[in-house]
């Protein structure tokens, strides 16, 4: 009997961590925020308590049903029974290893888990967690008899464990979170010593709710044309991933350095500037974004602050006017500030004579002084274009000529999944990224001016907080003003695009909920064909899934 419960232990804690790395993955999509991760946890909270039912009643089925009424009908001694109930709870705890690895290790999701040197450490923290609840509950149930200690383990523990099991994870990167600052301190110290041993380097730092990226590479392209510059890849902009690109990619002899910063809590951006201590700062816009952690716009708008304070009054800060809280901000600053935007001359630069179609967008730039240049991109968007202007402001203000501008511009290249033209015999608008209410109008915009007939596939928005149903509301009116179909993605979340849209009178015949982008994609040619256009608005994370 010792064997057979040692290799019940063994397989309950096999299992137990197989499980886990389903919830370190969410973890690791929160971008290892404890916080975050159980708000994914309240969210979802119906997978993990499904889990818990289905087992602890396949545990309870087990130890009342099999020992006590099936088996001694055929073997008519108790102990016999137990023996072959506990075979058939092995054999249980077998089956879901093997369920469990299936399921984690065939999955595609559109992130993987990442097995970084954090996640191992997190992996082996929680297993070794999982094997202290595992021998703890085997001690708590030596001390009854051989009868009850049955009953403890073949019930009341792997209930109990696989319960708990979201929270050990919880708990598990909570103890390690100590080890993991040290470290990430070590990486911090170095990226910081790195930029000092370049006193010449220009540090460009760029943040806002959204537009951060497009902004990043497009000041990048038009400041090639004078200076050596490195752009943080793709859309790094946290501590440990600009640290990354700082010490491991970035080369020692750049003249420019262009670092994305995100925040989704307030002092975010005070600790990135805390490495990067740029010289200057670009403020793209302040909007409904992440409000799930802000609460509201104001809080935004205080944490993207941060970039400007950090500045102190030496440094330069460039803000795209919106006529709202980034012209507060523009005018709270101490240091030396300009502003750019659309067709507004109380900035410092502006965009004039816009037009935008299939070959992207063209306008003329203009100065306060009243120089104008022509300028061409395939670019598409308003709200990509004030980020353009932006940078075209602060290349300016760096040395360069409007004429090299213009070149610059002219070499800008859609930046992948935000608002990106695939042309083919369906036009194809991709702005798959991190949806927002502003840009998400703007794409729609952009979609009615292709010929034939437009389809929206989108899951509407999150990490809205308590504005989220509102804001997917506003967009079913949106769509329905300028779509002729739409396909919803998550049945339960687009819910309120679903009222917006049929409030706005839109044909219920025209639009179809599904559950995943996948079957979205594939019933695309359910509503239009060659010569029209779809645009996919937004893909949420893993984290976000309803399946």
């Amino acid at each position: 009997m010792w064997g057979l419960l040692i290799l019940e232990l063994a397989l309950t804690w096999v299992g137990l961590n197989l499980v886990s790395l389903h919830y370190i993955h969410m973890l690791q999509l929160e971008s290892y925020q404890p916080d975050g991760y159980m708000r994914h946890l309240m969210r979802y909270k119906a997978e993990w308590q499904g889990v818990t039912l289905i087992t602890g009643l396949v545990c309870l089925a087990a130890q009342l049903i099999l020992p006590t009424i099936v088996f001694p009908l055929f073997t008519g001694e108790r102990v016999y029974s137990m023996i072959i109930s506990r075979v058939l709870i092995i054999a249980f705890y077998a089956v879901m290893c093997g369920r469990e690895a299936y399921r984690f290790f065939t999955a595609k999701p559109k992130k993987p888990l990442v097995y970084t040197k954090r996640c191992k450490r997190l992996i082996a923290a929680n297993a070794a967690v999982t094997l202290l609840c595992v021998v703890l509950l085997a001690l708590i149930a030596a001390r009854f008899d051989s009868s009850d200690r049955q009953t403890m383990l073949m019930w009341v523990s792997p209930m109990a464990l696989i319960a708990a099991l979201p929270f050990i994870v919880y708990l598990s990167s909570r103890a390690i979170l100590p080890v993991e600052n040290r470290i990430n301190e070590g990486f911090k110290r170095a990226s910081r010593e790195k930029l000092a041993k370049n006193p010449k380097l220009i540090k460009v730092a760029i943040t806002g709710s959204f537009g951060k990226t497009g902004t990043k590479y497009a000041l990048g392209t038009i400041l090639e044309g004078k200076y050596k510059t490195y752009i943080s890849p793709g859309s790094t902009n946290t501590p440990m991933g600009l640290c990354t690109v700082i010490n491991n990619r970035m080369p020692g002899d750049v003249q420019v350095f262009l670092a994305e910063m995100g925040s989704r809590h307030v002092g975010d951006i005070k600790e990135l500037t805390q490495i990067v201590a740029p010289d200057v700062a670009l403020i793209t816009s302040v909007g409904a974004q992440h409000l799930e952690t802000f609460g509201n716009v104001e809080t935004v708008a205080k944490a993207k602050y941060e970039l400007i304070e950090a500045l102190g009054k030496k440094g330069k800060a460039f803000f795209a006017s919106d006529g709202a809280w980034v012209d507060k901000m523009y005018e709270m600053a101490a240091c030396q500030k300009f502003l750019s935007g659309l067709e507004n001359p109380a900035c410092d630069m502006w965009a004039e004579n816009i037009e935008t179609g299939a070959f992207g967008s063209r306008f003329e730039l203009v100065t306060k002084d009243g120089q104008r240049q022509a300028c061409e991109t395939e670019i598409l968007g308003r709200h990509n274009l004030s980020n353009v202007v932006l940078s075209a402001l602060a290349a300016r203000e760096m040395g360069l000529s409007l004429e090299e501008i213009s070149a610059g511009i002219s070499r800008l290249k859609p930046v992948e999944h935000r608002l990106q033209l695939i042309k083919g015999d369906i036009n194809v608008l991709d702005d798959a990224f991190n949806s927002n209410p502003v840009g998400a109008k703007e794409a729609l915009r952009i979609l009615s001016c292709f010929p034939g007939r437009h389809l929206v596939v989108t899951p509407g928005f999150v990490e809205m907080g308590a504005d989220e149903e509102k804001y997917n509301f506003e967009l079913g009116g949106q769509i329905a003003e300028y779509c002729d179909a739409a396909i919803l993605v998550g049945k339960k979340h687009t819910a309120p695009i679903m009222k917006g849209l049929l409030k706005a009178g839109f044909n219920r015949a025209s639009v179809i909920q599904v559950g995943s982008l996948d079957e979205g994609s594939r019933r695309i040619r359910e509503f239009i064909s060659s010569g029209d256009a779809v645009l996919f608005e937004n893909d949420l994370p893993d984290n976000y899934n309803e399946n």
